[in-house]
């Protein structure tokens, strides 16, 4: 299950608060539109509900979610260990389990007490990896998977198209999903489901984007090609939502890879720095009147680092990009944030639970450490650039580490604000190849919205 706050509830909405955990203050909140086929679950979400009461007392006794991957024989668990050798794409000390860090002399000190699995720090602009600690994990990724959806999805569908959702296209969609609150029916256009996607993590919201793309498996395999085409070799997809399916996972490298590729994007940014918005409601016809209206309710951006919701302040520059939280998950982000003339991206996964919002608190340890950082450490590796096989510093360790990606995918992404695209003739054994190579637009001055700007120090 995923959880999310939901701080303003639109009426006509059912919404359950359920505590997932001591550990993580958020509170799982979900709203489940009044439509004929939300009521034909009732029976299934009120065994959700009993479900989660009881993995409530469990978590607030001191117990974990179980995962596949941390049980011990005899029911107990332990704490998984990263793979003594990882993907290497970046760099080969980017391969290697544990924190790599290559300090210069006055360097500060990395933060203690961090307990991510997972985590990243690099500059946004140049690629160059600052520090990481076990970055190629495949782990699950919850909502932060939303960033390669968008990534993949938004360049093709106009922000101004508009969509009648019809049963089908909220079907497949897991028990306990977050939602924004799309209704059958109603009539929403590109720009609002985007809006449900980026601020209140709405899988309805994706699920209805899918459909406009051409189904879920479509959308599911451009998705694992976008992937492919970043060198994101550790991600699998197998929902575009981010919600816990068997065998989908990504890593702290991959996900950074996906929020810097999209961040090419001037919708993108926008959406990712957007803090609250309107978001259509229910068309009712006014007794009086006997007219129609359309109302609408407001939405909050559940990433805390941009709102400075639930006792987490917001940090200085930030401007985006995404959360999420899943059973197996836990809590993911990416952030991006500017300080002076310097962009700086964070990923985070899983933290310990015995802190609440310690994904967003680790995040903002991290970003303050690099900031301070600048020009005191040597480069533990960097991010790869898409297209190019050569790019990375090296191939995945395991099995399904392709390298390169799809050239016409690639080609397609070039048309983004901030993309770029070149031919390149090359002669491999007597033979005359077109190569689709991809300039990756990364500005020395990015136009970060002005979201950042307000809130730099």
């Amino acid at each position: 299950m995923e959880g999310l706050d939901v701080p303003n509830e639109p009426k006509g909405l059912y919404v359950r608060r359920v505590p997932i955990s001591s550990h993580y203050s958020d509170h799982v909140a979900r709203a489940y539109p009044r439509s004929a086929s939300h009521k034909r679950r009732a029976t299934t979400l009120g065994g959700l509900a009993s479900t989660a009461l009881v993995l409530s007392l469990l978590t607030a006794a001191g117990a974990q979610p179980a995962t596949a991957d941390d049980n011990k024989p005899g029911g107990k668990q332990a704490e998984p260990k990263p793979p003594a050798q990882m993907s290497t794409v970046g760099g080969e000390q980017l391969g290697r389990p544990g924190t790599q860090v290559n300090p210069k002399k006055g360097a500060p000190e990395l933060p203690t007490k961090l307990t991510g699995r997972s985590w990243i720090v690099t500059d946004a602009e140049s690629g160059k990896v600052l520090a990481a600690h076990n970055a190629h994990w495949r782990l699950p990724p919850a909502s932060t998977l939303k960033m390669l959806f968008a990534d993949t999805v938004l360049p093709k569908l106009p922000k101004d198209r508009t969509h009648k959702v019809v049963p089908s296209d909220l079907e497949g969609m897991g028990e306990g999903s977050s939602l924004v609150g799309v209704k059958e029916g109603e009539t929403y256009s590109v720009h609002d489901l985007w809006l449900g996607v980026f601020l209140r993590s709405g899988n309805d919201a994706v699920h209805v984007l899918a459909a406009m793309n051409g189904g879920k498996e479509k959308t599911v395999r451009e998705m694992n090609e976008r992937a492919r085409t970043l060198h994101a070799n550790d991600t699998k997809v197998v929902s575009p939502d981010g919600y816990d399916h068997k065998g989908q996972v990504s890593s702290a490298y991959d996900l950074t890879l996906f929020a810097r590729s999209g961040l090419q994007n001037k919708d993108f940014r926008e959406y990712a720095a957007t803090a609250t918005a309107k978001f259509p409601g229910e068309t009712k016809k006014d007794k009086k009147t006997g007219k129609t209206k359309r109302e609408s309710f407001q939405i909050q951006n559940t990433n805390r680092l941009l709102t400075g919701d639930g006792g987490v302040e917001p940090y200085p520059g930030i401007a985006g990009v995404k959360n999420g939280f899943t059973t197996n998950a836990g809590n993911t982000f990416t952030g991006v944030a500017q300080r002076g003339d310097r962009v700086l991206l964070v990923t985070v996964m899983h933290p310990g639970a015995k802190e609440a919002h310690s994904v967003y608190k680790e995040a903002a340890k991290l970003l303050d450490w690099g900031f301070a950082a600048d020009g005191k450490v040597e480069p533990v590796g960097e991010l790869a650039a898409p297209g190019n096989a050569a790019a990375g510093g090296g191939a995945p360790a395991g099995k399904g580490g392709e390298a390169g990606g799809s050239g016409t995918h690639a080609a397609a992404h070039t048309s983004k604000p901030s993309g770029g695209a070149g031919t390149a003739l090359g002669i491999t054994a007597g033979v005359l190849v077109a190569l689709a190579l991809v300039a990756y637009g990364v500005h020395r001055r990015w136009p970060l919205p002005e979201l950042a700007r307000r809130r730099r120090r």
